[in-house]
């Protein structure tokens, strides 16, 4: 099945892959249905009904504690791997509740990332990158266990968490940083997944790279002006809720490294 809006979307199959700009999903969405993540745009982090970031000022996580250890190897990860798009190509996370860029409701001011439950949203696309400051090869495979950027396609800024706390569930904030996909080393997120490579078919979570939280989705609303959008937040510890899987997008074939690799493992 191919996803609206985005032209030349392809259904993923089964295998390796080199990139692309894809849609995420969480691989458990408990019956309310699926959901993505996706910015919304208009609205401020830490704006409308919570306190301004400039009267009080944004409120902080303490200290983090020591790194929580990787959750489980998620099935699936045989069969090849995920690939960055470094320029053209990417990825985009989006559970059951798919993440979603919105500018209200955080404590830091960013543009905040909500999830949200239409699956066709064109607005829940994420180009899959290297890491900041990185360089990186289009069609490469990603490795489990490697640090990669995820960037909105729609407004070009970057996944990003820091040590704030999110105005619902008192969790790590997420948001949406930076300009034409140049932000800070605190838009690095490590792929956690079993096997060598990130499977186009396989669960995956996503672990902040300098605080450790796992980018999840649970159950807690927001209200007026973005009714019946879920919170996206960091979660101290790995769950169901942040089991992601890619459902569609524009997938890069593999590069030539992976195809040797498998060829040399046949031998």
């Amino acid at each position: 099945m191919g996803a609206k809006g985005v032209p030349g979307v392809v259904a993923p199959q089964p295998g390796a892959w080199g990139g692309g700009v894809v849609a995420f999903h969480p691989t458990r969405d408990r019956g309310r249905g699926p959901v993505t993540f996706t910015p919304q745009p208009g609205t401020g982090v830490g704006r409308s009904r919570l306190p301004s970031p400039r009267n009080r000022g944004p409120r902080k996580l303490p200290a983090a504690p020591a790194p929580n250890p990787a959750p489980a190897a998620g099935p699936g990860a045989a069969g090849g791997g995920l690939g960055a798009g470094c320029d053209p190509a990417g990825a985009s996370p989006s559970p059951g509740n798919r993440p979603a860029p919105e500018q209200w409701g955080q404590h830091s001011g960013q543009q905040s990332v909500t999830g949200v439950s239409a699956v066709d949203d064109s607005n829940s696309y994420w180009r899959v990158r290297g890491r900041t400051a990185a360089a990186c090869e289009r069609g490469a495979p990603v490795r489990c266990g490697q640090a990669i950027r995820l960037t909105h396609l729609g407004t070009g800024r970057n996944l990003h968490s820091h040590r704030f706390t999110s105005p619902l569930s008192g969790n790590q904030e997420v948001s949406a940083f930076g300009e034409a996909g140049e932000g800070d080393d605190l838009d690095d997120w490590t792929v956690v997944c079993g096997g060598s490579y990130w499977a186009r078919d396989g669960e995956v979570r996503f672990r902040h790279a300098s605080t450790d939280v796992f980018l999840a989705v649970t159950g807690e609303q927001y209200g007026r002006p973005i009714h019946g959008q879920k919170e996206v937040h960091g979660a101290a510890s790995p769950s169901p809720s942040d089991a992601w899987r890619v459902m569609e997008g524009v997938f890069v074939q593999p590069g030539e490294l992976l195809k040797a690799q498998r060829y040399h493992a046949e031998l």
